[in-house]
């Protein structure tokens, strides 16, 4: 079904193109398109998405195992810089965002053209060369994440099985282990799910993980103020890790990565316009998306600020750079098991909803290079007890398989990746979030050079590429240090 909407899509698309000049010609084309009843304007199966499976699809994607890390970034702000930088990106990435969300039609807003991905919003926006590097972006980012999770879940998978250990042997037995099963397991079962053809066919899976994001985050939340109520002190200052716990040089790095660490848990828009993709009309996709991005970030910011700030009031200066596995806490260990296990099922879900475009432009690609190869073309149907058939497509079947594998090697040969995702996302987070969603509007909405409102749309741009840039080199350091004590293969926490 979904070919034949896909072809149907590009036969119009043609048609427009020979009858530029017969404008009467078009709209009985698209007329009885609009009130059809299994198809959307623009040939393609019906979308069925709400403002709420959006909020989940966001959800999923923005509390990420981030959450675990920012309370070790509020210990190096302190409590003054620390909610109110958060704060302060929370706003800048709903303005971005709803900028972004007006690109996902070119033209009119209620009927002009769709743009499917990030890189169309571009092609049809801005064009030229900006949409190649706009692309390799994100392609390269998407990447990066899915490294980033493996690496993610194999960690708090060990977290289950140490704290088990440390539990039997009354903390007596340090439980070295090493993290390549656990990777291996997670690889395993990515790409049984990666089989899933289509970014719309994952919303259930996106639910389960937003509830596991909730999940974990709550039990760190409710283990930071048992801490609290415990030591009955909150702990901390208002300006931060203290000069002698760390050097000078040393907390000016820290403050820079940790202020990257807080703008890249908010970053989602390198899905967002994928996301709307999924999103039925009427009311137009623009406004339900927007409504969607609050939503969704006023909950995402409501978390944050509870998790960092109470993890840092739990442990000051020593707040661990991952609350639930750094070994912050050790009691109640079924309690952590639930959360480290919520972790892994949240981050199952999570590499999908990253990976899916990735898959979907590859696969796209290599369609139009080939088509008259049966190999990437050919849907096989295989019927499958009281379900819709599955549709097999070997290409589908061998490239997705391979890229699990390609990032499960990785994720096993670069251990301490979270410092690499921390660049990634310092490269990823300016173009993506800021430069070409505020570009795209100045473009869109024909807003004059040096005008007081193009001027103000360049110092946040400026403003956001400042930060980005500190916490690259932030990120650089940290991992300039791993680099120091590399060894590869040889994980063992």
């Amino acid at each position: 079904m979904q070919k034949m909407g896909e072809n149907a899509a590009t036969k119009n698309h043609h048609h427009h193109h020979h009858n530029h000049h017969q404008v009467f010609d078009i709209s009985i084309d698209v007329l009885p398109q609009t009130g059809s009843k299994c198809f959307d304007d623009d040939g393609r199966l019906k979308r069925t998405g709400t403002v709420w499976t959006a909020s989940a699809h966001i959800i999923t994607a923005v509390i990420g195992s981030g959450v675990l890390s920012l309370a070790w970034a509020i210990a190096q702000l302190g409590w003054i810089a620390g909610p109110a930088v958060m704060l302060l990106f929370s706003f800048v990435i709903y303005y971005t965002s709803s900028l972004l969300a007006d690109c996902y039609r070119s033209g009119d807003p209620v009927t002009g053209k769709r743009n499917y991905t990030y890189t169309d919003a571009v092609r049809s926006n801005l064009g030229g060369l900006k949409v190649k590097v706009c692309g390799l972006i994100q392609y390269l980012n998407l990447f990066g994440v899915a490294i980033g999770y493996t690496i993610a879940a194999s960690i708090s998978m060990m977290a289950i099985k140490r704290s088990n250990c440390f539990h039997e042997s009354g903390g007596k037995n340090p439980c070295h282990m090493s993290s390549n099963p656990y990777m291996i397991m997670f690889g395993i079962t990515e790409i049984v799910f990666s089989q899933i053809p289509d970014f719309d066919q994952i919303w259930w899976l996106s639910i389960v993980a937003a509830v596991m994001s909730f999940t974990y985050s709550s039990i760190g939340l409710g283990l930071g103020i048992a801490k609290v109520v415990a030591t009955g002190t909150f702990k901390g200052s208002l300006t931060g890790i203290s000069i002698g716990t760390v050097t000078q040089t040393q907390k000016i790095w820290r403050s820079f990565q940790a202020l990257g660490d807080i703008a890249f848990a908010y970053s989602y828009s390198i899905i967002l316009i994928e996301i709307q993709d999924t999103i039925k009309s009427p009311p137009s996709e623009t406004k339900t998306m927007k409504k969607a991005t609050l939503i969704s970030i006023t909950v995402t910011t409501a978390f944050y600020m509870l998790c960092g700030c109470m993890g840092y009031a739990a442990f000051g200066d020593l707040a661990p750079g991952n609350l639930l596995t750094g070994f912050g806490f050790y009691n109640p260990f079924w309690l952590l098991d639930i959360a480290n296990a919520a972790i892994v099922v949240h981050l199952v879900g999570a590499y999908q909803v990253y990976c899916q475009p990735l898959f979907a432009f590859i696969e796209k690609w290599a369609a139009a290079r080939w088509p008259e190869s049966d190999f990437i073309t050919k849907e096989i149907k295989i019927p499958i007890l009281g379900c819709h058939p599955y549709n097999l497509n070997l290409f589908r079947l061998v490239w997705r398989t391979a890229f699990v594998i390609l990032t499960t090697v990785i994720s096993m040969l670069l251990p301490f990746f979270n410092d690499v995702v921390g660049i990634l996302g310092a490269f990823g987070f300016w173009p993506l979030t800021v430069y070409f969603p505020i570009e795209m509007y100045i473009a869109q909405k024909k807003i004059p050079k040096w005008s007081t409102r193009w001027i103000c749309l360049q110092m946040l741009s400026i403003a956001c590429l400042i930060i980005s840039i500190a916490a690259a080199t932030g990120s650089i350091a940290g991992v300039v240090l791993d680099l120091k004590a590399y060894k590869p293969f040889k994980t063992s926490y």
